[in-house]
């Protein structure tokens, strides 16, 4: 199975990025990740550990609706 989604066809040369090119947007990704909006950004963002939005501990993801489909279960 190819997973390369060439759509030009197969016969086109593949060509490198120019290395000041690359240089240069390596730097601008540092620059940008450094600013004070993006460590303020990245504070924000990590408020808890992931497994509890998976698991929260009433068990079910909207206590109200469990609690809604339980009892018209039991009736």
């Amino acid at each position: 199975m190819d997973l390369s989604f060439a759509r030009l066809g197969r016969d086109f040369a593949v060509t490198a990025m120019p290395t000041e090119l690359a240089v240069l947007l390596v730097g601008v990704a540092a620059r940008q990740a450094a600013s004070p909006t993006a460590r303020a950004q990245a504070g924000i963002g990590g408020s808890g550990p992931v497994d509890l939005l998976l698991a929260p501990p009433e068990g079910a993801f909207n206590t109200l609706m469990a609690a809604a489909i339980t009892r018209w279960q039991e009736a």
